[in-house]
């Protein structure tokens, strides 16, 4: 399977705020992160996309929706345990940010399978346990694949859809996505590039120090 970085969908989306940035960094203030997705105004006021309702189950049979995620930061993607290509790395490089997070209970992680059918409950606890991962911390979800094709495109701005032409069957985003408190994106890293997952973690510390003022 080519590997999917970012999706085109995305990149029509992705509407950085540089020029807030440039002023924070002008006035001496905190670093903050952007907002992504496509901007609009309401009553004079900025508006960025947030990440739709959602209601899905874990690998321990729980149901995972976004109260479970209620003041918290997260990072999300898309995968299937049986991914011949990229899943393997991303996996990786998505263990590495838990490591480094490990005791912040601030910090969440959340996995969605793009092949339920197969991906069964059982299977995610598997994969898990492969990882060696805590189940409270670390949500590998499984529903209804049109629901999470939908909030993989709609919501994510991420690709995610069957292709019997692609190794495994299915094509996918390789992007991990930092979503914070109020559900807007606030990144996106390559899921298969180390230094990527560096600037995730740096990143994650910036979010919390903007989010959390304790």
């Amino acid at each position: 399977m080519k590997s999917i970085k970012t999706s085109s969908a995305f990149l029509s989306a992705l509407v950085p705020v540089i020029f807030l940035l440039i002023l924070s960094g002008c006035s001496g203030e905190e670093k903050k992160l952007p907002y992504l997705g496509k901007m609009h105004f309401e009553h004079g006021k900025a508006v960025y996309p947030v990440i739709a309702d959602f209601s899905f189950l874990d690998q321990d049979g729980r149901v995972v929706t976004n109260s479970t995620f209620k003041n918290k930061i997260y990072v999300a993607d898309f995968f299937f345990t049986s991914c011949p290509t990229i899943c393997p790395r991303m996996a990786v490089e998505m263990k590495k940010t838990y490591q480094a997070y490990s005791g912040n209970p601030r910090i969440f992680f959340l996995s969605h399978t793009i092949d339920p059918e197969h991906d069964t409950q059982e299977k995610l606890k598997q994969y898990a346990e492969h990882l060696e991962v805590a189940g409270n911390k670390w949500f590998f979800v499984t529903g209804k694949k049109e629901e999470i094709y939908s909030i993989a495109v709609n919501s994510y701005f991420s690709a995610a859809f069957a292709d019997s032409s692609a190794p495994g069957g299915y094509v996918h985003s390789g992007g991990l996505l930092l979503i914070d408190t109020n559900r807007h994106i606030r990144g996106v890293y390559d899921g298969t590039d180390p230094g990527e997952t560096e600037r995730l973690i740096a990143d994650i510390s910036v979010l919390l120090k903007e989010e959390f003022k304790d």
